[in-house]
């Protein structure tokens, strides 16, 4: 029997029809991710099954018996504790427990506690622990106050006593737009395990390849669903969209075909027929819909000029607030060619450094030193609290671009998508998605060496992500990523460093192995303090044998980017060489010194090359021992 099931539905805002004639079924312990275009009717969806809003039209009609849940709209707020907060969301469960502390009656407090034992009332505590733990709350922090925190600490409460109902459906909307890395595989881990249903909205690719089994598409008013994670979805898609556009080519022709034939025999009396035969046939060819595919969302990075090693270099440095330390002797360096990605819990001090990094924070002791002409970029999505509401996106740019032609203005606005219209609108108006790409535009004005992304993804769809990633691929300079989205981590960053214990190291290890280590120090923190000697022995060895193949993985990590980046210098070049402006203004000198490289490029791809395969094949022979 279906849990919910969506008939026909039509849903209106303000006049704006979002859904039309919708449909969707959703079976128990099914979980869909719900994706769509900014503005499609994704919240709206989950507001109307979650009966905040009515149905224009159509019906939904969830299971009599089904419990649903959802992240509060408001952050909770008050004195009483974390723990306390989570544990109040189950209604039923504080409502048995305040009428067993009351009730005279033996028979209906022993009714009490049998339903308080269905329902596991006596694990409850235990339960919220857990999930309040897994999105970064400590033991510490559980017992202080909600008013303690801040708002988007709040939402994570929020996020964990929907998780504590442990419902039938679990409506989620923008899950991990509160969270950080770690609390983010947390969440994707947590929903793999879940039993129950889950309706999920989100950007996040990685939490919908990982952790649904299907994906509902809201596209022109109508709900599609298709099997598999958000890269089946994509694969499939443009499947379907390739042989609509053959099929609609042959209709064409055909068309066109019979078309011709009637236009030059209608009139003839012994063709007559035969055009008339045709002209039925015509009409019985089926009518398909045009194919239109959205405008590529594309992002642009101004290229940096060529600056010498080291771009920058820190010599045990300390860096905090009013004197006190938060990072300790920090000793690191940047080149041009880096692409880290910094890992470690909100509170750790990732944007600490990386206001450090950017100059905007002065080091408490120890040495910064930088070349002299490195431009630094920097993002963080604070600083949309400070863009002016009542100016537009063409005021900001001039503004910081005094000397620059309007025309340099506009073209560094459309870089990251900000076309004419949006480019005049004041920013009150705009998206969350637009203001995003305004501070992009705005932190990469002066073409940076070192550009500095503090969560840049939080209000970019899914589309504007992979522009970003594509970006950021071409992007000449340096990189240092704060983020929560795994698959942004993994497709830009080369270098891991691990933020925490009061100082910045790097992880010697990719993505994947940063998870097994975060469910390795899970699971530790849930074992006895004395545990086994042979478990002991167990992570020690695992301890070792990651210790001693890092160096080959980050040996093979530098050699594939040292063979991309080769391959991309080649590429350049060749395009150069084949400029007839090239020749045309007599550039032999040019044309020597290009052969001259590209000899020496081919040179270095073997080496880098031969670096790679030996480094695999190190890496495969101490996997097998």
């Amino acid at each position: 029997m279906s849990l919910l099931v969506i008939s026909d539905l039509t849903l209106r805002i303000a006049g704006r029809t979002l859904l039309d004639g919708a449909s969707l079924t959703v079976d128990p312990g099914r979980k869909i991710g719900l994706v769509g275009r900014n503005g499609a009717g994704k919240s709206t969806l989950l507001a109307a099954i979650a009966g905040d809003i009515a149905p224009d039209g159509g019906t939904i009609h969830l299971s009599s018996r089904a419990r649903m849940a959802r992240i509060r709209q408001e952050a909770p707020s008050g004195d009483a504790n974390l723990l306390d907060t989570v544990l109040a969301g189950d209604a039923e469960r504080t409502a048995l427990m305040a009428e067993a502390d009351q009730t005279p009656d033996p028979v209906r407090l022993a009714d009490i506690h049998e339903r308080l034992r269905a329902i596991g009332a006596d694990s409850a505590p235990a339960r919220a622990a857990t999930i309040l733990s897994g999105l970064g709350f400590d033991a510490d922090a559980q017992a202080r106050p909600v008013s303690d925190f801040s708002g988007g600490w709040r939402m994570r409460v929020a996020l964990a006593t929907a998780l504590f109902l442990n419902p039938d459906l679990l409506l989620l909307d923008e899950p991990t737009n509160h969270l950080d890395l770690d609390a983010t595989i947390w969440l994707e881990n947590w929903l793999s395990r879940f039993a129950g249903a889950a309706l999920i909205v989100s950007h996040d690719r990685g939490l919908l390849d990982r952790a649904v089994d299907a994906i509902a598409h809201l596209d022109q008013r109508k709900l599609t669903l298709t099997p598999g994670g958000y890269s089946e979805f994509v694969r499939i898609r443009t499947e379907q969209a390739l042989q609509q556009a053959r099929a609609a080519e042959r209709i064409a022709a055909q068309r066109a075909h019979m078309q011709s034939f009637v236009d030059r025999f209608r009139a003839k009396a012994t063709k007559a027929r035969q055009a008339q035969a045709r002209l039925k046939a015509l009409e019985k060819l089926p009518v398909l819909d045009t194919v239109v595919e959205d405008a590529p969302t594309r992002f642009a990075f101004p290229e940096p000029a060529p600056l010498p090693p080291p771009m920058l270099t820190l010599d045990r440095v300390s860096v905090g607030y009013g004197g006190r330390p938060i990072l300790s002797g920090l000793t690191l360096r940047l080149d041009m060619e880096d692409r880290i990605a910094l890992l470690g819990a909100n509170g750790n001090g990732k944007s600490t450094f990386a206001k450090l990094i950017a100059g905007r924070l002065a080091p408490i002791s120890g040495t910064v030193a930088h070349g002299p002409r490195l431009r630094v970029g920097y993002f963080a999505q604070h600083q949309a609290e400070e863009l002016v509401p009542g100016e537009t996106p063409v005021d900001h740019m001039t503004r910081v671009m005094p000397k620059a032609p309007p025309t340099a203005v506009r073209a560094q606005l459309a870089r990251f998508g900000l076309d004419a219209d949006r480019a005049d609108t004041v920013t009150r108006d705009l998206s969350g998605g637009e203001k995003a790409r305004l501070l992009l535009a705005l932190a990469t004005r002066e073409a940076p060496h070192l550009l500095i992304l503090d969560e840049p993804t939080n209000h970019l769809d899914l589309d504007a992500r992979e522009a970003l990633i594509r970006a950021l691929a071409e992007f000449e300079g340096a990189v240092l990523l704060i983020s929560h989205d795994p698959h942004l981590v993994e497709l830009v960053a080369d270098r891991l460093w691990l933020v925490g214990d009061g100082t910045v190291r790097p992880f010697d290890g990719d993505m994947a192995e940063y998870r097994t280590w975060l469910s390795e120090r899970a699971r530790a923190a849930t074992r006895p303090a004395t545990p086994a000697a042979p478990r002991r022995d167990d992570r020690r060895e695992r301890a070792e044998a990651r210790k001693a193949i890092a160096p080959l993985r980050r040996k093979a990590r530098d050699a594939e980017a040292r063979m991309s980046r080769l391959a991309d210098e080649r590429g350049r070049l060749e395009t150069r060489l084949a400029d007839p402006a090239l020749y045309a203004a007599g550039g032999a000198d040019e044309v020597t010194a290009i052969n001259t490289r590209l000899a020496a490029i081919g040179r270095e791809q073997e080496e880098a090359e031969e670096e790679w395969l030996l480094a695999e094949a190190a890496i495969e022979e101490s996997a097998a021992e």
